[in-house]
């Protein structure tokens, strides 16, 4: 029986030196969730909707990424795709996972690329959201996403304007929700550390050569918001295209937010996938 409140606080552990806060939750095929990297964002923020019944079906684990959430922030780190893979390396060692399937969103595709690129021993399945991780043009959307300056206001802006299709679903509850999480205790200085402008290089530093992306094995689900104004989905039929083994599915009226606006879907897609 899971407990949701047990859930939701997570725990900690020592990843490679990281203090690290995750969810954990089940039994059986090892799943891995890896965040994006909205302002505030925490694994239990990207993935809330989709754990609890996630693990009723397979083990789950949702970390915070070094520097992000609750996760520590050491002085001096030097964040990026190679520090991010190295940490969750670290804490897939600590928790003595030698093999598991990954869900990556956003920036958690692209880590989720390089992982499976770096570590082709330790991925069996992959699924990439409105991920990031082969070359784009800086949008709009990811350039307000990584430039955000704590507002209630801005908050309500990435939301209505960006991260959803239906701006209804920037309700003001969700707005606050999201707010006060940016502004939480060091969250924003080690975020705006992240990706100052100019923001195109962000872009290109996460980038997999598409020469390593072809020789990524693993059964790969695709799946994108037609809409997404943040992460084009042109990112995926790019992957489409690399990836050997790979298919795609699109969501019509979908923004970034396919596991929010499209949950049903998305876990059903998700899990039949994972668990064959």
């Amino acid at each position: 029986m899971i407990d949701p409140e047990t859930l939701a606080a997570g725990a900690y552990l020592d990843a490679g030196g990281v203090r690290t806060h995750y969810h954990e939750a089940g039994a059986g095929a090892t799943i891995l969730f890896i965040h994006g990297s909205g302002p505030g964002v925490t694994a239990w923020a990207n993935w809330r909707l989709i754990l609890p019944e996630a693990a009723a079906a397979a083990h789950v684990l949702a970390p915070d990424l070094l520097g992000f959430g609750y996760s520590a922030r050491p002085d001096g780190a030097t964040y990026g795709k190679d520090a991010w893979v190295d940490h969750l390396i670290d804490f897939l060692d600590a928790k003595g996972v030698s093999r598991c399937s990954v869900v990556g969103n956003s920036l958690g595709g692209a880590l989720a690329l390089a992982l499976a690129v770096r570590r082709p021993d330790l991925v069996d399945r992959l699924v990439l959201m409105g991920a990031t991780g082969v070359p784009f043009r800086l949008t709009a959307g990811l350039d307000a996403v990584w430039g955000y300056q704590p507002s209630v206001e801005a908050m309500r802006s990435l939301i209505a304007d960006f991260f959803a299709y239906d701006a209804s679903i920037a309700t003001d509850d969700l707005v606050r929700l999201r707010y006060e999480a940016s502004t939480q205790p060091g969250f924003q200085e080690s975020y705006a550390a992240m990706f100052p402008a100019p923001r195109q290089r962000w872009v290109d530093a996460l980038v997999t050569p598409a020469e390593q992306i072809r020789t990524i094995a693993a059964p790969t689900l695709l799946l994108h918001g037609r809409d997404d104004v943040v992460i084009p989905l042109a990112t995926s039929l790019t992957l489409l295209d690399l990836l050997p083994n790979a298919e795609l599915h699109v969501f019509g009226t979908c923004g970034h937010w396919v596991q929010i606006e499209k949950r049903a879907a998305f876990t059903r897609l998700v899990l039949d996938f994972l668990l064959p």
